[in-house]
């Protein structure tokens, strides 16, 4: 996935956790970002790439993300690979 598609669907589950119960204040708890760092900073690649770590933590969080996106589950992985920061990495 290139970097320009992988930051729409970052962006994307951004709105999906804004819209969906008290998530984003769960993830702005879990990140340490404030609504202020949200407004400013929505579109940078750290930010977007965090909110697709915080996406992944939860398998149920992804179906239901993807499936009011229609996209297909493994969307959110391969855009957080593409990312900055996001490359997986080996331990062995």
């Amino acid at each position: 996935m290139r970097q320009d598609r992988a930051e729409a669907v970052a962006a994307a589950a951004l709105e999906w956790l804004a819209a969906t119960d008290d998530l984003l204040g769960v993830f702005m708890g879990a990140s340490g970002l404030t609504a202020a760092d949200l407004r400013t900073r929505a579109a940078e690649a750290d930010v977007l790439g965090a909110v697709l770590d915080f996406l992944t933590m939860d398998d149920a969080w992804v179906v239901a993300f993807c499936d009011a996106r229609g996209l297909p589950y493994d969307a959110p992985l391969r855009a957080r690979v593409a990312l900055p920061g996001g490359a997986q990495v080996h331990w062995t």
